[in-house]
């Protein structure tokens, strides 16, 4: 039907007074107004025209462009989503590049019309309100952001290389969803300043490879700035000839290339802080580092931020988050984080939150604290280093990215709905609102260290913005998407006092909230080029990344490989010095200890020791990139089976190696095997039961012996640090394997505990009468506990090739 006029109804369901569109609150009860424009997919989208209202509440504004004039409602419940959408809510977990559901609406055609939230999409007079570069068509009531390709060549060097940072973060969750294809759509690939968000998903079975990838960035170098034009060609070169094999290795290198542009910049960083315990609670179970109250510039180009919200409900809350507090202010502060790189940075900061749950378990523990009774805590964590920004959090304390095109949401609440998202049972709006959506999965002081999963997350911002910290006394309701724009946005432009915006906020959250307590932590963060940008082509060669290897036995090894999100991982390099003086090192290492072993009789302890003292290869230059070396606790592959460090699907694998070998990478000493499907729930979880129907039971399907090969069907996020894999077995022939050395003995150490602890998880265990995979089976195994133990398998025998494919 038409509607002349968009007219949207207040969210507050005692109100549902009708507004003017351009009204942003109510004019009955001055209730924010959401504004949700939304992206249609579908057929069905292009039979509608400006004007045109569907389902009696989405009103289409220009071709696949609608508003929803009734916010307040949640759209239908349906038992059975189209396999479409799933993709798009197993991919949640990156609301900063990839648009969510907002709701389907099974009209017209079969797989009906979708409709996008968080899509690249701008009202015309906000953009010409905010004085924003570049607007495509004032004609136009809503407008798209300007394609990547667009902005390219007037791009700053350090922004080209951004942007392709943040397209080899996604390359890996695209690929398991067979969406790589859309970095390589044009249309798609939308910015945001500095930031790439996706106007939608394209899907197709026969995936790109980086090979293409780099044909598609050489095209792109040659309207790239000078300073990073050279580099860029190297760069392609390296993934069409395949020596640059996995988007790890990419993100390394374009790494090392943004350290180099940021040395032309100059950041200035200040922090605020407030907390209070509001008008309803007794007292205040909020906790912030640093104190309550504080205003300061930070002269380095370090700083740290912390909020932590004890648990509502749980005895001694506060207690939890100040002993919290204090525990990540003393592990941070102890860091020289001037010397680590970023994949360590991320797995000290994970070990950081892990000590401070210890000590809040360990208290619980000595008080005889049980069940609900045990006080716990969330967090959410900012890092400042140099160009980098870390986000930490587990919980629901979140924080959010404020620049002068928008605010972003960069945590996802470890509660119920997220969870029920990421399996693709529900939109996240609707599964908020069901019993126990909001209810908490994990947090702080609930259970041992190995069964939490904290998310670190990498940004690197590239121009002037607010990160906001924050407890949910003020996120809830959406209060902060309702009053950034209004309170925050003007410190862009320097207008406002940092710590009167905290009092602001503090007071919204009171006053719009009113019934918990209410903690923010403000970072402007503002940067300069204030030197000469260094030209890349002048740095000389880049190099291998070194593995980095924890120490600290208290955090299993495969939550530390897992902890760092595919936004934010990243590799460290080594410099030509550094492994110059290694290897000479060794080198002269190895006479002394023939003397040795030659003054005291031991040729033959000699001749079993001389492997072990072999020096590791040196770097090499960016033009002969040889994989990286594996750990030396692993038996070798053969050269022509590379260690992958992802699974990607498609891919052939080969089990070589057994648990026993490599126990400190797996976690687990158990054989692997393979159950009926990834688990569903946490041990841990504060919640509720899940809010859909029960699960069926997972079932042990059969252990996977050495010499397998396998393929990879499906790739299943359960969030940025957990994900599982689908195998298939193609052959079992143990005459295939290669022949794994017998395990060094080594000192007892306590059995590592299991990646994943829930309820499903133990039904996956080995016992004595599991059976042996046979080719043909599938079956689900977490991507983790694989991996150590596989390589590649790139020279399949026919009778291997023709057993993969009897299973297509």
């Amino acid at each position: 039907m038409q509607n002349a006029a968009a007219m949207l109804y207040c969210p507050n369901p005692t109100c549902q007074a009708a507004n003017s569109e351009d009204q942003k609150f109510c004019q009955k009860c001055s209730t924010p107004l959401p504004h949700r424009y939304l992206w249609a997919l579908g057929e069905s989208a292009s039979a509608y025209r400006a004007g045109d209202l569907v389902a009696e509440r989405y009103l289409c504004k220009q071709p696949s462009v609608f508003l929803d004039t009734k916010p307040g409602l949640l759209s239908g419940t349906y038992q059975e989503l189209p396999e479409f959408l799933l993709p798009y809510l197993r991919l949640t977990s990156y609301p900063l590049h990839i648009p969510q559901i907002y709701d389907w609406l099974p009209i017209g055609t079969t797989v009906g019309m979708a409709l996008l939230d968080h899509v690249p999409l701008c009202p015309t007079d906000t953009w010409m309100e905010r004085q924003l570069p570049g607007l495509p068509s004032a004609s136009d009531l809503i407008q798209l952001l300007p394609t990547l390709t667009a902005q390219w060549p007037q791009a700053s060097p350090l922004r080209q290389l951004n942007w392709l940072w943040q397209i080899a973060n996604l390359w890996q969750p695209l690929s398991s969803e067979n969406a790589a294809t859309t970095l390589f759509t044009p249309d798609l690939l939308r910015v945001e300043s500095g930031l790439l968000r996706l106007l939608e998903l394209k899907f197709q079975t026969n995936q790109p490879t980086l090979a293409d990838l780099g044909q598609l960035w050489l095209q792109w170098a040659k309207t790239a700035q000078p300073e990073v034009a050279d580099f860029l060609v190297k760069l392609c070169q390296g993934l069409i000839q395949g020596q640059i094999h996995n988007a790890e290795l990419l993100m390394g290198y374009l790494d090392q290339g943004l350290a180099q542009l940021s040395q032309a910049q100059t950041r200035q960083i200040q922090i605020a802080t407030l907390s209070d315990q509001g008008p309803t609670r007794q007292r205040n179970e909020d906790a912030c580092y640093p104190a309550s109250g504080t205003k300061t510039p930070i002269l380095a180009d370090q700083a740290l931020l912390i909020v932590c919200d004890g648990i509502g409900g749980h005895q001694g809350g506060d207690v939890a988050s100040h002993l919290a507090i204090t525990t990540l202010e003393q592990r941070v502060k102890g860091l020289d984080i001037s010397q680590l790189d970023s994949t360590s940075l991320a797995i000290e900061l994970e070990k950081a939150i892990c000590a401070a749950n210890d000590q809040i378990s360990q208290r619980n523990d000595s008080e005889h604290r049980f069940d609900r009774q045990r006080m716990g805590t969330t967090v959410v964590m900012a890092l400042v280093r140099g160009h980098e920004l870390y986000i930490t959090h587990v919980g629901d304390s979140r924080a959010y990215w404020i620049t002068h095109w928008g605010c972003h949401q960069l945590t996802l609440d470890d509660d119920v709905a997220s969870r029920e998202v990421r399996l693709g049972y529900s939109f996240y709006r609707q599964a908020l609102h069901q019993p126990s959506g909001g209810s908490l999965v994990q947090a702080l002081g609930m259970g041992t260290s190995s069964t939490l999963y904290p998310t670190v997350q990498r940004f690197i911002p590239d121009e002037d913005g607010i990160f906001l910290l924050c407890s949910d006394g003020l996120s809830d309701n959406d209060r902060v998407e309702a009053f950034w724009e209004s309170e925050i946005l003007p410190l862009l432009s320097r207008k406002g006092d940092l710590l009167r915006v905290a009092q602001r906020l503090v007071e919204i959250g009171n006053t719009h909230n009113g019934y918990d307590n209410v903690t923010v932590g403000l970072v402007h963060y503002q940067t300069a080029i204030t030197h000469p940008i260094p030209t890349l082509a002048e740095l000389g060669p880049l190099q291998l990344p070194i593995t980095t290897q924890p120490t600290e036995s208290g955090i299993r090894e495969s939550q530390l490989t897992e902890l760092v999100s595919p936004v934010a991982s990243s590799t460290s390099y080594p410099t030509a010095s550094t492994a110059t003086e290694q290897t000479a090192e060794k080198s002269n290492l190895l006479p002394l200890l023939i003397g040795i072993g030659l003054l005291l009789g031991l040729g033959g302890l000699l001749a079993v020791l001389l492997p072990t003292l072999q020096s590791d290869p040196g770097t090499t230059p960016f033009g002969d990139l040889p994989a990286p070396t594996p750990s030396p606790t692993l038996s070798s592959p053969s050269p022509s089976d590379p260690v992958p460090t992802s699974l990607e699907v498609g891919s052939k694998l080969q089990l070589v190696r057994s648990p026993e070998a490599s126990s400190s990478a797996s976690g687990s000493a158990n054989p692997p095997v393979l159950v009926s499907r990834p688990p569903q729930d946490r041990a841990n979880s504060l919640a509720a039961p899940a809010l859909s129907t029960p699960s069926p039971t997972v079932q042990t399907i059969g252990l996977i012996p050495i010499g397998t090969v396998l393929e990879v069907l499906r790739k299943q996020s359960l969030s940025q640090q957990e994900n599982w894999v689908e195998l298939r077995v193609c052959s079992t022939s143990v005459g295939d394997s290669p022949e794994a050395p017998a395990s060094p003995p080594s000192s007892p150490s306590p059995p590592a505990p299991s990646p994943i602890a829930s309820p499903e998880a133990t039904s996956s265990t080995p016992t004595p009468t599991t059976p042996l995979l046979q080719p043909g089976q599938t079956g689900w195994i977490q991507e983790a506990e694989i991996l150590p133990l596989v390589t590649l398998k790139t020279d399949l025998t026919p009778e291997q090739q023709q057993a993969c494919s009897r299973g297509q």
